[in-house]
């Protein structure tokens, strides 16, 4: 059985197909962690990376030592540069800018094989805690209209290093991708004077077959358009367009949330790599606060983008998101 179905958000249609194989194209390959002696992320080899930006760490203990619970870095091979004059320039038909921006890391854990599951509440907390400060401080370079939180686990997924990160990337103009959310939530709003994503969430609570968790402040859902199999967000509540006003209580329960999602996904598929981005506001840049709800997407790596996906940009989905959510909830009530 196959049907389409449109993101209501941006307007991309996707297919979902299935007949092919529940969870994607071959089989789900598992992150497995295991020590590294070298590993620059790990307690005592503070020297090997950046000097640190800023650190959770006990009271006493020096910037660049042992003693840390969350550190941030400049990321060693940046794909952008803080140092760079922000500047435009043509070339005949084609635009360039200059490779300004910024790019950190944060180390999440001092313990090399712990996941972000593995972690207390409190150093998961931590961690939200540290995009929030990090974002603050980014945002008050005028030049950066977007930043980007993101994290890859697993070396399918993109990640270099096993040690658990995340990393943050501030960029001059605001990407095509969070661009099409924006300008698919303000037509909504314009339409209905209402927020897309408020509404989402209204429709989810009243119709759960696609929800997996629920809190005070979020639910976990796994999205109507879903591109690839257990495709699942985190939305908050209460209309926020931007991560960095959460305030500790809603970042704590963010922590709760999302700590158990991604173990109720680690169960079901075994412990997948994936990646999951931050979807805020931009910054030092003008929009309709009312239309946009900030949100995490979390995809684990299962499916495989081929020829039909490039050369149309269908997206087709081998799981609809209705059966995605009955075996995550299966597995809870397991538990």
């Amino acid at each position: 059985m196959s049907e389409l179905r449109k993101d209501p958000i941006i307007g991309r249609w996707i297919i979902i197909s299935d007949s092919r194989k529940l969870f994607g194209n071959g089989e789900i390959s598992s992150v497995i962690r295991k020590e590294n002696p070298k590993c620059p992320f790990c307690v005592g080899k503070e020297g090997m990376t950046p000097p640190e930006i800023v650190a959770y760490r006990d009271a006493k203990t020096k910037p660049n030592t042992p003693g840390w619970r969350v550190r941030v870095v400049p990321n060693k091979f940046a794909a952008l540069r803080i140092e760079d004059k922000l500047s435009r320039q043509g070339e005949g038909m084609y635009d360039k800018m200059s490779g300004t921006g910024a790019h950190e890391v944060i180390i999440e854990t001092t313990n090399h094989t712990d996941s972000l599951v593995d972690l207390p509440l409190e150093i998961l907390s931590e961690v939200y805690f540290m995009y929030r400060e990090r974002i603050m401080d980014l945002k008050k370079d005028e030049r950066f209209k977007y930043i980007l939180i993101f994290k890859n686990e697993g070396s399918l997924a993109g990640a270099s290093l096993e040690h658990s990160h995340s990393q943050i990337i501030a960029t001059p103009i605001v990407p095509k991708r969070v661009m099409e959310e924006m300008n698919g939530s303000l037509l909504y709003y314009n339409l209905k004077r209402r927020c897309i994503f408020c509404d989402l969430i209204k429709q989810d609570l009243d119709f759960p077959d696609r929800i997996i968790f629920e809190t005070e402040h979020f639910i976990s859902v796994e999205a109507f358009a879903s591109r690839f199999p257990f495709e699942t967000w985190i939305i908050p509540k209460v209309h926020s367009p931007l991560f960095e006003e959460s305030s500790d209580t809603v970042l704590k329960d963010l922590a709760l949330i999302m700590h158990k999602t991604l173990k109720t996904l680690n169960k079901v598929l075994k412990n997948p790599p994936y990646n999951y981005v931050l979807h805020s506001s931009p910054v030092n840049f003008k929009y309709n606060e009312k239309s946009y709800h900030w949100h995490i997407e979390i995809i684990p790596k299962i499916g495989k983008i081929a020829g039909f996906e490039w050369g149309t940009g269908f997206y087709i989905n081998p799981t609809y998101p209705e059966s995605a959510a009955k075996y995550l909830v299966k597995a809870i009530n397991e538990t």
